[in-house]
């Protein structure tokens, strides 16, 4: 975008239609297509992939301009969901495209039951969506990270009571850590 106007995004779910599109978005966004592989590995995984919770950002043309994916993961093997990857086509970054994919793929998350959403990101960037360190909740990566990358998001706030699960996340195996 060249001016100062932002585009009104549609988030939405991910169809079949989209996977091209995803695999492109993922692609531009980061210097290798690592992510965007690692998207179709998930999608491959029956074990990590939670359907409905893949989600896309249409540009006002239609086009998908980001997308954003939650997956199962697990922390000291209780069920948890790990916000990764999330990607903005380059020139549609800083528009508010990948805060708006991020807002419905969590209120996605939050709606078929999700309890806890792990981030490993930018300390800076998700904040804004409740994001906390991990570390505060006795959530660590069994690889190292600085604390204030690692983070959490309760999605039911009558679980940050001390009921959330305590230890060491295990990501998929596509994640190779």
């Amino acid at each position: 975008m060249t001016d100062n106007t932002k585009p009104a995004w549609r988030p939405r779910p991910e169809t079949g239609d989209d996977r091209t599109a995803v695999h492109a978005v993922n692609a531009a966004a980061f210097p290798t297509e690592a992510e965007a592989d690692l998207v179709d590995a998930l999608r491959a995984d029956k074990d990590a992939w939670l359907e409905g919770l893949s989600y896309v950002a249409e540009a006002p043309d239609g086009a998908v301009a980001a997308h954003a994916l939650i997956t199962r993961c697990t922390v000291d093997g209780a069920p948890a969901a790990a916000l990764a990857p999330c990607a903005v086509l380059p020139e549609y970054q800083r528009t508010g495209a990948g805060s708006a994919v991020v807002r419905a793929v969590l209120e996605a998350a939050r709606a078929r039951g999700e309890r806890l959403v792990l981030v490993l990101g930018h300390p800076e960037y998700y904040p804004r969506f409740g994001f906390t360190p991990a570390s505060g909740y006795g959530i660590r990566p069994g690889f190292d990270v600085p604390d204030e990358a690692m983070m959490a998001l309760v999605l039911d706030e009558r679980d940050d009571s001390g009921q959330l699960p305590r230890g060491t996340i295990t990501y998929p195996a596509a994640f190779g850590v």
